[in-house]
């Protein structure tokens, strides 16, 4: 085995359980990284654009477990160093993109909900990045002016750049009210008052559901809907910029709820809501904004209920007669994640025997053959070349692990040749592919 890195047993822990119970850690990626180089590059240089003023909308498409949370998941903690701000969601059937029962709204409280920056990568960072804007303002007028606080010279100073962000925002559609509302804050934060302060992010967090409470309140005649929540995102956007983040990106997993709506009309409803957000971001009428959304290969190409049932998304979407596997363009809107080859298996398990030596406090005997006929076990299964993903592995593999900790006399091959990992050659995997297992050298 090769030496490893020394990873601290926090990020270890979080790590091993993680993947134990079939889902991405939020920590710890950059230790257990392999592959995915091309799909990585191909989404950096999205990012590069965004910082520049750009947009970008892309598709990552897999099946279950293929890698496609661990894919967003590595992005996000890269823009989140560069300085930019992420929303993410799961869609379900509560939130979609549009809706009767307010299913639009509720994604778009979602994402506010979930609003991360680098200091605070947990969620939930609307009230710091908008007092972080107003100290900013302030700071940045003292050192332009050499004022002293408490001189009616520097809130003058103040004052105008603040009208100078604001009246940025509000060239934007829907941007009047939010521009107001930002001065609102402004002025709440000077004179201390919390109640005005909690009104507007209750304003912003899209709380507000009629708009004569929101006029008496906070003197806006406007409220976020269901019909329009995605134009406060781009005025979100182009706000963070102002305020001295680098953009926003913002993520939807689980695109398949869309295609598990029963009702046709929905379904029809939510793509076309989806399309109009793929029009404007890539006709420039967004800015400093990157949409990623991850999908199955059925949520996107079922001609009857997926993406493709929708002739104007699958016409922008098909893939071109060109593309091939091993051959994907990975500039094209859609990037088809193909399966991590079987050195990159054998890499992700060298890394996680040494997390797991490393975390319990042992001295691994977990040899590279080892490893090698583990993965030539699970990828011999039954119906393999078809179901088998990742996510499947990589938890076998750490149940084996915490097994061979527990029972210290147990050796791998011991718990390979048990009945419930042994393969039967039954004639269910196809000649090519026996054929690929049994060159199977690493």
């Amino acid at each position: 085995m090769t030496d490893q890195q020394k990873v601290p047993k926090r990020i270890s822990q979080t790590v091993l359980n993680a993947l134990k119970g079939g889902v991405v850690p939020r920590i710890g990626l950059p230790y257990i990284a392999v592959g995915r180089k091309n799909e990585i590059d191909a989404l950096l240089h999205d990012v590069d654009i965004i910082s520049e003023g750009g947009a970008s909308f892309r598709f990552l498409v897999g099946r279950y477990g293929s890698g496609k949370s661990f894919l967003l998941q590595t992005i996000r903690n890269y823009v989140l160093e560069r300085g930019f701000i992420v929303a993410d969601a799961d869609l379900s059937p509560d939130r979609r993109f549009q809706g009767t029962r307010g299913q639009g709204l509720a994604t778009y409280r979602e994402l506010i909900a979930n609003l991360s920056t680098r200091t605070k990568p947990e969620g939930g960072a609307l009230t710091l990045i908008l007092d972080r804007w107003v100290s900013t303002v302030q700071t940045s007028a003292m050192q332009e002016t050499g004022l002293l606080p408490g001189d009616p010279a520097l809130s003058a100073a103040t004052d105008k750049k603040i009208f100078d962000v604001t009246s940025s925002v509000r060239e934007l559609v829907h941007g009047f009210e939010f521009g107001k509302l930002l001065s609102a804050y402004y002025r709440a934060c000077l004179s201390g008052d919390d109640d005005t302060k909690n009104r507007v992010l209750r304003w912003f967090r899209g709380e507000y559901t009629l708009r004569h409470e929101a006029r008496e309140e906070l003197g806006v005649n406007m409220i976020i809907t269901d019909d329009d929540w995605y134009d406060y995102l781009k005025v979100f956007a182009a706000f963070f910029r102002l305020a001295g983040y680098t953009g926003m990106i913002i993520m939807f997993d689980e695109l398949v709820n869309l295609y598990k709506i029963p009702n046709s009309i929905s379904r029809q409803y939510n793509y076309e809501k989806l399309l109009t957000m793929y029009n404007d971001v890539l006709q420039g009428k967004a800015h400093y904004l990157g949409m990623i959304m991850g999908a199955t290969p059925q949520a996107l190409e079922d001609k009857r209920r997926g993406i493709y049932s929708y002739e104007a998304l699958r016409s922008r979407l098909a893939e071109g007669r060109f593309s091939r596997p091993g051959a994907r363009d990975l500039l094209a809107p859609v990037i088809r994640l193909e399966p991590l080859t079987a050195e990159e298996m054998l890499v992700l398990c060298e890394k996680l025997t040494g997390m797991h030596a490393s975390l319990y406090g042992y001295a691994s005997t977990v040899t590279t053959d080892d490893l090698s006929v583990f993965l030539q076990t699970e990828y011999s299964r039954i119906g393999a070349e078809q179901l088998i993903t990742p996510r499947e592995i990589i938890r076998d593999f750490i149940e084996l692990l915490d097994l061979m900790y527990q029972h210290p006399q147990t050796q791998m091959a011991d718990l390979l040749e048990s009945e419930s990992f042994t393969f039967t050659k039954s004639g269910a995997v196809s000649d090519e592919t026996a054929e690929g297992y049994t060159e199977f050298t690493l």
